[in-house]
């Protein structure tokens, strides 16, 4: 749609809502002229009928009180006749405007809106997406259609006239669920991961069997959330499996995230049926099986690690279950008492806590840096202590109203500790 176009459209939609409400206005008009050329306003005469009454009621009283005889009281009758027949003849007529009256009223009502639409607020945004659309809705269009791959070299001269095409033509057919995957590689290659991920989760919701919508989506939400697998993509690659259980993106996903997630039997076995699926295959797959191999022996290698850290369980106090919410973020970490950067943290869903309880193991695969591990804490007999807290906002820095616990010392030695959330922070 062009800018002449969208403008055209606005103009005609102002003009037919001014009309309906100048219509409004000049109705009653439409309606007089039609009673007569000259219709009369009635209301001076309606009071004058009404004080007749009055003044002839108490005549009549007078009378029947001997006050004043049947002569004076034909005479006073007889005025009070003469006198509404004046005021009837006197009335002021009600002048039906002329059409240039009412012309005049059809024409500035639309001419004031407009005015009020460009000059109440600053329309600069949308007459730079209408330029957008002028230029390059066309290949905006293309581009989400598949119809060409690399827009041309004048298409991008101004890189965000084409984002905003792209996205107003999303939205104008929002039931396009290739337009969403299209827009979401857009927004990747912006490394805007979060719209890329929105993107990917509207195109899902609109063609869940599509896998290679679904093996995406899950991919870049396993990527953005640092190797784990949230419930959100967990739910998306179990569904893809039940389908094709033979989906190899599929099982190298799930087996990377729950080595990620400490889950290492269940990883090796989906190294196992990964591995048995490429090796039934025709062909040359030796690259493929020995890469498995390397991925099993680094679970092996991330377990042997993981049994050397400390088992933390993390319990929340029966009257703060009410303060946990859905989007909660539980951060667990063992730090040195004197403070500084943790050897051991991790982040993690509020969704890991059942029934008010969380068991979770921290080692030197959750250090923060290469160099600050949980072990060379260990060795250099550095006093440590374990903490935790639920955090409504995600952000690693305590904030006022999140839930925590005291931190717990703990030695070099010890393997598990149990840690309990029991206060709001003010």
């Amino acid at each position: 749609m062009t800018i002449f176009s969208t403008f055209g459209l606005f103009i005609a939609l102002s003009l037919f809502i001014a009309l309906i409400l100048a219509l409004i206005v000049i109705m009653p008009w439409l309606r007089a002229s039609r009673l007569r050329e000259k219709p009369v306003d009635n209301q001076l005469l309606d009071i004058n009928i009404a004080v007749f009454r009055e003044r002839l009621i108490e005549l009549q009283s007078d009378k029947d009180n001997g006050t004043i005889d049947d002569a004076h009281y034909q005479n006073q009758k007889t005025e009070l006749e003469r006198q509404l027949l004046d005021a009837q003849r006197e009335v002021t007529p009600m002048v039906a405007p002329g059409i240039k009256s009412r012309l005049i009223i059809m024409v500035w009502v639309p001419v004031l809106a407009g005015l009020a639409y460009f000059l109440v607020g600053d329309r600069t945004p949308v007459f730079d997406l209408w330029t957008a659309e002028d230029k390059v809705a066309q290949v905006a269009d293309d581009l989400l259609t598949g119809k060409i791959n690399q827009p041309p070299a004048w298409a991008i001269e101004d890189g965000t006239q084409l984002i905003s095409a792209m996205q107003t033509n999303v939205y104008r057919h929002a039931d396009d669920p290739d337009r969403w995957m299209r827009l979401s590689e857009l927004f990747l290659s912006l490394e805007a991961t979060d719209s890329a991920i929105e993107a990917l989760s509207r195109a899902y919701r609109l063609s869940p069997d599509n896998e290679e919508i679904a093996t995406t989506y899950a991919q870049i939400s396993f990527f953005a959330n640092k190797g784990q697998l949230d419930a959100s993509s967990r739910r998306v690659l179990q569904d893809v499996l039940a389908k094709n259980p033979q989906h190899e993106g599929a099982q190298m996903l799930m087996a990377m995230g729950e080595a990620r997630g400490s889950n290492f039997a269940e990883a090796q076995g989906w190294i196992k049926r990964l591995r048995e699926s490429i090796a039934a295959k025709p062909g040359d797959h030796s690259k493929a099986l020995a890469s498995l191999d390397e991925l099993s022996a680094n679970v092996i290698a991330q377990e042997q690690q993981a049994a050397q850290g400390i088992e933390v369980t993390v319990s929340i106090d029966a009257s703060l279950l009410p303060l946990v919410k859905a989007n909660d973020v539980l951060f667990v970490a063992i730090r040195d008492v004197k403070g500084g950067p943790p050897f051991a943290a991790k982040r993690l869903p509020i969704s890991i806590i059942k029934q008010g309880k969380a068991s979770i193991r921290l080692s030197d695969l959750d250090a923060m840096m290469p160099e600050r591990t949980l072990n060379s804490a260990r060795s250099d007999k550095t006093q440590l202590a374990v903490v935790a807290r639920i955090s409504h906002s995600g952000n690693a820095i305590a904030e006022s109203g999140d839930l925590s616990g005291n931190p717990i010392m703990i030695s070099v030695e010890q393997t598990q500790v149990n840690v309990e959330i029991n206060q709001q922070i003010p």
